[in-house]
């Protein structure tokens, strides 16, 4: 049995959390938590809640085990972008690209 949990329009590029779910993709759940708590990156809050809620969803819904769950898929995929305009020189105006993601993680029992 699986179990997910889903963030989405998250204000992160997506290839920012990438560096970071790759570091949590098949390790157990208390040891991806672990390293998410120690890794100094803006994404790593955003996937360790992600992460828990995972958990929760896997003991609520499912009734797994907790002690037994590993995480089998993580990827972040790319969301809206936001458009924003900041003024240049000589009336010109450069567009600045605020990207978004939707992350999803799933946890299963091994």
């Amino acid at each position: 049995m699986q179990a997910k949990a889903h963030a989405k329009n998250v204000r992160i590029a997506a290839r920012k959390v990438q560096l970071v779910i790759d570091l949590i993709r098949g390790k157990k759940a208390g040891e991806a938590i672990a390293i998410l708590r120690h890794t100094p990156k803006a994404a790593s809050p955003v996937v360790e809640k992600l992460l828990n809620s995972a958990i929760a969803n896997a003991e609520h819904n499912y009734s797994m085990d907790v002690n037994k769950l590993v995480v089998t898929e993580v990827f972040a995929n790319q969301g809206p972008t936001m458009k924003r305009f900041r003024p240049r020189a000589m009336g010109r105006a450069s567009r600045i690209n605020k990207r978004t993601s939707h992350i999803t993680l799933v946890v299963s029992e091994k």
